[in-house]
């Protein structure tokens, strides 16, 4: 990819090129998941935003070292005030389990979930409980630079006012942050210098799981600390790009990169790369209204998992998305007919790779990742008659190295219609024949008919579908 790669950076709010600092190596630490939980399609979103950036930079030539945080202690009830009980002891409790044996479970469904979807693995993800010692390093650091110091309550916090530019991510200004917004107790009880400042080594008080001993006495870390210690540890005092959902944007990352450049002496990360929300029928994904979809809920309704990568593909990852069950549904008609087709270009003569669709999706893709016109050159490369079938299979199996949709797995397959039930051709033919007649009532006798046979059929705007079940 002989082309310039960009992203929009949201610390400089302008879209940036991406050059390594390391000639030849791409340095990317992504925020990941807190294990205490299955993963929803809205978090997935996010991960999947690494993994395109990973499959630009190595189509054109870069080493990627990824490196992907598992958080398994130290994230609060709330996000905003890094208050409450920690999300991991609050699940085990709920659960009748052990914290760790909850945190590792949550964890490997993590990784399956990522596998389902065709995200590439990380390089290194290391758990935050396992990083207490580079984490106790960072701290001893900060605090022999003068940029923490131990509260009344015995917590050792950061002091924020000692870091002249933060805000710069989020555009928050440390004159505009009032007690009572984000900041409560602590300032009121005396216990911080500043209602701005936060933990970084909670005092354990009562608690007696997951707490560590340290210069600071019995505690654990608070949750910003651990992804300033583990980018530095793992990828060096420079990362390229620092990946995450939005609402990771303030306090998470405003705090991150404060503690991190203040330990370095300079700016650590040097694009902040963030992803919108996604909406699921219209609202935010919570148990509260219900709407909470993981990947085995695709799965359940028969749908590929990669058709959700599909449907994430069409929606621009800066912009806020509204998944809905008709669109995952459309994305995985999409999919088998894109494996079929390829499976059936591949039995033709082979051509050449269409330099014109190659060139408008690799500009699509190294342009900040405009996928949703890089989808529509695939669509418009399936309908042309104009190119070859040799070439439109060699071009599709191709950028599916960008893609990452498998849309060669059909290939060399059987025929699938030589898999139907005896009849069931002839069912599906007179049941198009009566679609074709507007005789719906002869076509409903047909589905259940074929349905009874283990074919299941499905109506779409290019015709009737089916599959077996």
């Amino acid at each position: 990819m002989a082309r310039e790669i960009t992203l929009t950076d949201t610390r400089t709010r302008k879209v940036e090129s991406i050059v390594p600092s390391t000639a030849g190596i791409l340095r990317v630490y992504a925020c990941g998941p807190t294990v205490y939980r299955y993963a929803h399609v809205g978090n997935l979103r996010t991960f999947l935003l690494s993994d395109l950036i990973r499959r630009v930079a190595e189509y054109a030539g870069l080493r990627v070292d990824l490196v992907q945080n598992i958080t398994d202690v130290g994230h609060m009830q709330d996000d905003q005030l890094d208050s409450g009980e920690d999300k991991l002891l609050a699940q085990a409790r709920s659960e009748g389990k052990d914290p760790f044996a909850l945190a590792r479970f949550y964890e490997e469904q993590f990784h399956r979930d990522q596998a389902a979807i065709g995200v590439k693995p990380a390089g290194r993800y290391p758990r935050a409980s396992e990083c207490i010692g580079l984490m106790h390093e960072m701290l001893r650091t900060l605090d022999a630079k003068g940029h923490a110091y131990v509260g009344d309550d015995g917590t050792l916090y950061f002091d924020a006012r000692s870091f002249p530019t933060y805000g710069a991510i989020s555009g928050n200004r440390l004159d505009q942050l009032r007690p009572g917004l984000r900041f409560t107790d602590p300032v009121d009880a005396g216990v911080k210098r500043f209602h701005a400042d936060w933990a970084l080594w909670k005092h354990a008080g009562p608690q007696r799981e997951m707490v560590w001993d340290s210069p600071w006495g019995l505690g654990f870390p608070g949750w910003h600390i651990e992804c300033s210690a583990m980018s530095v540890a793992f990828l060096g005092e420079t990362v390229d790009i620092h990946t995450g959902g939005i609402d990771l944007r303030f306090p998470h990352h405003e705090d991150e990169r404060a503690q991190s450049d203040a330990a370095v002496g300079h700016e650590v990360v040097r694009h902040w790369v963030h992803g919108e929300h996604l909406l699921f029928e219209g609202r935010k994904m919570a148990k509260s209204t219900g709407n909470v979809v993981l990947v085995a809920d695709v799965i359940d309704r028969g749908y590929d998992p990669l058709a959700l990568r599909l449907a994430f593909l069409q929606g621009h990852y800066r912009q806020q998305m509204n998944l809905t069950w008709d669109a995952i549904a459309a994305a995985d008609r999409t999919l088998r007919r894109w494996r079929a087709k390829v499976a059936e270009w591949a039995e033709s003569p082979s051509g050449q790779i269409d330099t014109g669709y190659l060139t408008r999706v690799l500009d699509a893709f190294a342009g900040d990742l405009d996928t949703p016109a890089a989808i529509i050159a695939l669509r418009e490369l399936e309908r042309d008659q104009d190119v070859p079938a040799g070439s439109k299979f060699e071009t599709f199996a191709h950028l599916d190295r960008l893609f990452g949709l498998d849309l060669v797995r059909e290939v060399g397959r059987p025929s699938v219609a030589a898999e139907l039930p005896d009849g069931a051709q002839a069912l599906l033919d007179r049941r198009a024949a009566a679609r074709a007649a507007r005789d719906f009532a002869a076509a409903d006798t047909l589905r259940a008919e074929l349905a009874a046979a283990g074919v299941v059929v499905t109506d779409t705007p290019d015709g009737q579908a089916w599959d077996l079940h």
